[in-house]
């Protein structure tokens, strides 16, 4: 069955080069997901596409096509471009590279689609950029049905409690320790998980836990194949650190 899809809010994940002049590019749609498709003459100087197939530009995407591949019929930007810089630049590209991953071919997260929206343009902004990604990460992690209950006990039912320790097991949950030892990696304290219930991330030690946390929780789906994103930064970072 051809599929004929017109002006869809979309946004550009990923691109890579395809045959002399095209792209294949991941879009996130607001009511299909992530749709793979085909801009036919995209890396031409003067093509009609090039200017808008960039990250973080707001976009309308029409598409057709009867595979999982589609071909872009129109592009139109809906918005200006949301503009970021510096490490808050890296975050977008990481949120990015998460949904590319993570999502499947034409599901609809509309409302996870609003979120990702919502924390582009928070990181535009003055915002910590701790606890944006954080939430983000719990949301789309909930999206996609592995939500981390960070409410209570996987065993025994009972409330988290700041003053306990507690062993994370992805897609599982979190299970009190009944010793004192806190030195394995999936190990935390029952006050930093509230305070990532509560978004409320204002130590260094509660964020790190948060990202500790996250990186196990999302790694269960990402695999072994590391992210690109990270390594970028950290290169960028290394690079940076060399010249000061």
């Amino acid at each position: 069955m051809d599929t004929r899809v017109s002006l869809q809010p979309a946004y550009v994940l990923h691109t890579r080069p395809f045959q002399n002049t095209s792209l294949i590019v991941d879009f996130f749609t607001i009511d299909y997901g992530r749709v793979t498709a085909v801009a036919k003459g995209a890396r031409r100087q003067g093509s009609k596409y090039r200017s808008h197939l960039q990250p973080f530009h707001p976009l309308l995407l029409s598409f057709s096509g009867r595979g999982e591949m589609k071909t872009v019929t129109k592009l139109e930007a809906s918005l200006a471009a949301i503009r970021l810089q510096g490490e808050r630049l890296f975050s977008g590209l990481y949120l990015n590279e998460l949904l590319s991953r993570l999502l499947q071919n034409h599901e609809e997260y509309a409302g996870l689609y609003r979120h990702y929206q919502q924390t582009l343009i928070a990181l535009q902004g003055e915002s910590e950029m701790e606890p944006l990604l954080r939430r983000f990460e719990l949301n789309l992690l909930g999206e996609l049905g592995y939500a981390v209950d960070l409410e209570r006990d996987v065993r025994s039912q009972e409330a988290i409690v700041e003053d306990a320790l507690y062993h994370f097991l992805p897609d599982v949950g979190f299970e009190r320790l009944t010793n004192s030892s806190g030195n394995d990696n999936s190990v935390f304290e029952g006050a930093h998980l509230i305070a990532l219930r509560e978004n409320a991330l204002v130590n260094v030690e509660a964020a790190a836990a948060a990202k500790r946390l996250l990186r196990l929780a999302l790694g269960a789906h990402l695999g072994e194949k590391p992210l690109n994103s990270r390594l970028l930064f950290g290169r960028t970072r290394t690079t940076l650190a060399a010249k000061q």
